[in-house]
């Protein structure tokens, strides 16, 4: 499948337009409901045959973020081969008390998985907790940009966001 054919198939299943706040606390007026596709296997999985080529060389650890980012890095895991840290918001209170569940996370070189951005806030959060534990965190990729700033709140912490798509891409696939 094309970037274009992915992109309007992205838009199609998952364009929603009315009054909708994000994570990031602002409004917005069109939204793009990830959970529409990345339920669909199908789409999916095209979606992490293209993530797979821009996962930088070297990188140890497909760290997905939840909950979003955890069917993205399950699917981006079977197209690299690489391992996978299901990171959680906050660390759990029981079992094993970890933020990162799955691959080990130290000392590697760690790529922070998300579905979509767009004030970079939850990626800056959990590579600050990454980086704690001790992964080296550079870079992340992510589905949609929206373009709105996450790119450079990122990259002023240290952090490169690679992205399949923008929400501009998504529009003009669409014609919009």
């Amino acid at each position: 499948m094309t970037v274009d054919a992915l992109a309007l198939r992205i838009h199609q299943a998952s364009h929603l337009t009315g009054q909708f706040v994000l994570r990031s606390g602002r409004t917005a007026t069109e939204y793009f409901d990830k959970y529409r596709f990345e339920s669909d296997p199908v789409l999916l999985d095209a979606v992490a045959e293209r993530l797979a080529a821009l996962v930088p060389p070297g990188t140890d650890v497909l760290a997905g973020l939840e909950m979003g980012g955890i069917p993205v890095v399950t699917a981006l895991a079977r197209h690299t081969g690489l391992p996978c840290a299901f990171v959680r918001k906050q660390a759990k209170a029981y079992g094993t008390g970890r933020l990162a569940e799955g691959a080990e996370i130290s000392g590697q070189r760690v790529l922070v998985v998300e579905d979509v951005v767009t004030s970079g806030g939850q990626i800056m959060l959990s590579t600050a907790e990454l980086r704690a534990l001790g992964a080296d965190v550079d870079t992340a990729l992510c589905v949609i940009d929206r373009g709105q700033g996450g790119a450079e709140a990122l990259a002023e912490e240290g952090i490169a966001l690679r992205s399949l798509l923008t929400a501009d891409d998504l529009r003009a696939a669409a014609g919009q």
